[in-house]
């Protein structure tokens, strides 16, 4: 004759490992999200500082302190820094300012969310 306690046992065989697993899932899951968060996060900081870079070189070059057209020098500096120029302007009005937005893919899991942007507007010190 079995004991009620032995029967009880035996109907629990097995969850240990399913716990396990859940958990295990769970944490895969936890370290992929923070993993494409990072990516993300990289990606946005690699488009600013492109675009500051970009946007300084631009401003040194329409005062005249570098030869060269402006927006063709702030997509060099952008390339260089693998980013890709997507807008370059100097506002009307005002002498040696140049405003830039350069753009990173975001790899990794979070490739979906398409472009980290960065924007910078530089301009002679005052």
């Amino acid at each position: 004759m079995t004991s009620p306690s032995r029967e009880h046992d035996s109907s629990e065989r097995g969850s240990g490992t399913v716990l396990a697993l859940g958990l295990v899932f769970v944490l895969l899951i936890f370290f992929v999200v923070i993993a494409g968060v990072i990516t993300a996060i990289s990606a946005q900081h690699k488009a600013m500082a492109a675009a500051d870079l970009s946007a300084l070189a631009a401003a040194d070059t329409a005062r005249g302190l570098r030869e060269g057209e402006p927006c063709t020098v702030a997509a060099e500096i952008a390339r260089v820094n693998h980013a890709e120029l997507k807008g370059c302007a100097q506002p009307e009005g005002y002498s040696g300012i140049v405003d830039v937005r350069t753009t990173v893919p975001i790899g990794g899991p979070f490739t979906w969310l398409g472009l980290a942007e960065g924007l910078s507007r530089a301009g002679p010190p005052e």
